[in-house]
């Protein structure tokens, strides 16, 4: 019986591990009118307030076991940026304040509802343009982008992310060549260290709801 027991143990433990690795710290805010991407983080949540800019909002969050939609207030950040606060911890991700340099692969996430979408980005440089930018990935051209999260990975652990940026637009640029190309626009550390200004409060935030619903 005992080692039926450890063994009951081992796998419940492997099977918490299992439903960590699968959480998603992007969310869906939805507003009265408008739904939108964000990232939850150590910080906070933080989304581009395209569905709502005060006011009452749903935000759902996808765990191991499947999504939660819990309702919060908008809080702004200011430079674009919005947050709010949930009653329960969201699965979440630290914030890297190093702005990537040119050259340097990121992983965009995005979502389609349930579907969660993935590609791989390099960052560019153009004097036009400030802030983070990249070529529209192909599969993303038919896709709503804005809110996507942009992701620096630990090579040696590759589910380890950190957010570098959230995807604000697109624009059109000509090049040299006189050939116009589309790319995506990125609010990056320069306007992420807003969320960590306006929480005072942090590390010693107030303590969130544990439910018997949620992992």
């Amino acid at each position: 019986m005992r080692i039926q027991a450890a063994l009951l143990l081992a796998l419940l433990a492997t099977a918490c591990q299992g439903t960590r690795k699968l959480a998603d710290p992007l969310i869906e805010v939805r507003g009265p009118d408008a739904t939108e991407l964000g990232v939850a983080t150590d910080y906070g949540l933080v989304f581009l307030g395209r569905s709502a800019r005060s006011g009452p909002i749903d935000v759902t969050a996808w765990f191991g076991d499947g999504p939660s939609t819990e309702q919060a207030v908008v809080e702004p950040l200011g430079g674009g940026l919005f947050t709010a606060e949930p009653e329960i911890r969201f699965p979440r991700v630290p914030i890297s304040f190093e702005t990537p340099a040119a050259g340097t692969k990121l992983r965009l996430v995005g979502r389609i509802g349930r579907e969660r979408w993935e590609e791989e980005v390099e960052v560019l440089a153009d004097p036009r343009v400030e802030g983070i930018l990249t070529r529209v990935p192909e599969r993303v051209a038919s896709v709503p982008a804005d809110g996507a999260g942009l992701f620096i990975s630990n090579p040696i652990a590759p589910h380890e992310l950190k957010l570098v940026g959230l995807i604000s637009g697109r624009i059109d640029l000509t090049g040299a060549d006189g050939t116009t190309r589309s790319y995506l626009t990125a609010f990056g550390p320069d306007q992420l260290w807003r969320l960590v200004a306006y929480r005072r409060d942090y590390p010693k935030r107030r303590k969130f709801i544990y439910r018997d619903d949620i992992l």
